[in-house]
This record gives C-alpha cells, sequence and structure tokens, in this order.
C-alpha cells in the first residue's frame, strides 16, 4: 500500500476510532448503565458524572500501562537476568558488572559534566534572550530564528554541527566553520575537535545549549511578560538602573518559572543520547548513560546489563520529574 494512503487511512480510523468511542461509551452511560429517568435518576446522573471522566481517560490510562509502566517492571526483570543462561535469575549480578567496567563510570561522568553546563547555559542564554528580544522593535523575528532549532531533530542538528566541526586535511579547503576560522587566526594545522578528550564533550554540549536555548526562551518570555508593571515602574522612580531592575526585580519574580524550566532541561540532558550517536558514538571518552545502555542492549546483546543502566537512568530522572510535577502543581493552586 502506498505510505501516503496508509497514513491517511491511520488518521481517518483513528480519529474516528477516538470519536466512535467517547460518543458511544457516554451514551452507554446516560441510556443503558444509569439512564436519567424514573425514581433513581438523580442518583444515577450523579453516579454517571462520577463514572464519566474515568470512562474518558480509560484509553489513555491503558495506553500508559502498556506503553510505559509494563517496561519499566520488565525492564527491572530483565536487570536481574541473564540472557546467556536462558534468563536465568542472577539478583544483582548485572548491576556489579557494570559498576566494575570502566566504560560505565565514564558514562556517568560525562552525564554529571552534562547536568552541570546545559541546563545552566539553557536557561541563561534563554534568559538573557527572552530580555533582549522584548527589548526590540524586531524581537518576534529573532525570537523565531533563536527558537527554529527546536523544530531540528537531534540528529538533525547533530550532523549540522558535525559539519561545522569537519576537518580536511591539511592543505585542503576547510567546509568545516570552526577550522576555517582558527586556521584564518592561526597558523596551526586543522583540528579533529571531537576527538580531543574532555573538550569534545563540551563541543557536543554546544549543540544540545542551541536547540534548548529556543525552548527556554519562549517559557522566559513569557514569564517576564507576566510581571507587573507597576513593581517596574516603582523600581525606576527609586532611581533603579536596568541590571538591577533584570536582576533584583525581574529574576526573582520569575525564579519559580526559572526553576521549571531548569529541571525539564535536567530531565532531558539525562536522557541525552541522539546527539553522542550520531556525532561521535561514545567514542574518545564521550560516553554517556543511554549510549551505554544501546552498546549493551542492541550491539553486546547483553539484555542484563543494558537493563541495569536503563534502571540507573530512571532512577536519576525520577525524582527530578516528580518533583518538576510538584512545583508545577503547586504553582497553579
Amino acid at each position: 500500500m502506498n505510505p501516503a494512503l496508509q497514513g491517511l487511512i491511520t488518521i481517518v480510523l483513528g480519529v474516528g476510532g477516538c470519536v466512535g468511542y467517547f460518543y458511544f461509551s457516554n451514551q452507554f452511560l446516560d441510556k443503558v448503565l444509569y439512564p436519567a429517568k424514573g425514581p433513581n435518576a438523580g442518583r444515577n446522573i450523579n453516579r454517571a458524572n462520577m463514572i464519566r471522566p474515568w470512562l474518558f481517560l480509560a484509553p489513555a490510562l491503558i495506553a500508559l500501562g502498556f506503553y510505559l509502566v509494563y517496561p519499566v517492571f520488565e525492564t527491572l526483570r530483565l536487570s536481574l537476568t541473564d540472557r546467556d543462561a536462558g534468563g536465568a535469575f542472577v539478583g544483582a549480578e548485572n548491576y556489579s558488572q557494570m559498576l566494575s567496567e570502566p566504560k560505565f563510570w565514564e558514562a556517568l561522568r560525562n552525564n554529571m559534566m552534562w547536568l552541570i553546563v546545559v541546563p545552566a547555559a539553557s536557561t541563561a542564554f534563554g534568559l538573557l534572550a527572552a530580555q533582549l528580544t522584548d527589548s526590540i522593535k524586531w524581537g518576534g523575528v529573532a525570537k523565531s530564528l533563536i527558537f527554529m532549532p527546536m523544530a531540528i531533530s537531534f540528529v538533525g542538528a547533530a550532523v549540522i554541527w558535525k559539519l561545522v566541526y569537519d576537518a580536511r586535511p591539511e592543505g585542503t579547503e576547510q567546509i568545516g566553520v570552526l577550522n576555517a576560522i582558527y586556521l584564518f587566526f592561526s597558523d596551526g594545522d586543522p583540528q579533529t575537535w571531537l576527538t580531543i578528550p574532555f573538550w569534545n564533550n563540551f563541543f557536543l554540549m554546544i549543540v544540545l545549549i542551541w536547540i534548548q536555548t529556543g525552548f527556554a526562551m519562549v517559557i522566559l518570555s513569557a514569564a517576564l511578560r507576566g510581571i507587573p508593571e507597576e513593581t517596574i515602574e516603582a523600581a525606576i522612580v527609586d532611581g533603579a538602573n536596568p541590571f538591577q531592575i533584570f536582576f533584583k526585580i525581574k529574576v526573582p519574580q520569575i525564579m519559580a518559572t526559572i526553576v521549571v524550566v531548569w529541571t525539564t532541561i535536567t530531565i532531558v540532558v539525562l536522557k541525552v543520547f541522539d546527539i553522542v550517536f550520531a556525532m561521535t558514538n561514545g567514542q574518545w571518552e564521550t560516553q554517556v548513560l543511554a549510549n551505554y545502555m544501546y552498546d549493551k542492549m542492541f550491539r553486546a546483546n547483553d539484555w542484563g546489563v543494558g537493563s541495569a543502566a536503563a534502571m540507573v537512568i530512571m532512577l536519576l530522572v525520577t525524582p527530578i520529574l516528580v518533583w518538576n510535577v510538584y512545583n508545577a502543581r503547586k504553582e497553579m493552586r
């Protein structure tokens, strides 16, 4: 079947199925299960209204259970078994093996570096961009350009930046922007930037910062626009300069939003995979946890250690996610 026709049929059936489910389930609830007539009409209406939200949420809950909850418990089970032994239970042996491998500690160390640099830089640049673009006439155009990388997939962004870091042999024309600039200002040799230990991690981080700055800018720009004008006007009357207004008036009032943006980007960083996989594949000391998990699961065919690495990533992400949701709900009260 033609892929376009197949996609169209999938959309029609999917949307039609959802509409049909909600319509007929509502009819069944109101006219068959709890009809709003007879001596018990009032009680039936109350019961129907209590059940209706759960009835409408049922498809989403089932999907979440099948695609989210079940995989978590299955991954936990696999992390306690050995594929070579026919899936036999081995307890914490996979975790012990994982902790004994230098590549795991390299991945964990690099993830910690990403956690320190990327959320801080993305949030700071996003806040700066939000403040500056709100102060100029063509701010809308500037915001569109800064936000544009968010529309690019991580793999697409990795390919773009891999060309930026590209290195050709000495004496040939450099197509990599960074090497072209480097050779213009120096007489050195072209640098293979992605193979320089330690610093290559920062070259990879730039890609994610470039993507996430637009996200931070949009959220923080909305928060800045929500600051009451009275407080800013009062600060101006009191003689505050622009820097004092920004750091002592605006930033404290949007601190909750800054924290939400920070933690959201932190979750993205903990799961980073595509950029590293597409640019270095974890070579030259750039390994991260998600890439380590992929190597173990699909290259070494070791589902035990691969699943153990997946559980480590989940344990690192979960507290931040729960805290983020808690703060978001607190803000909505």
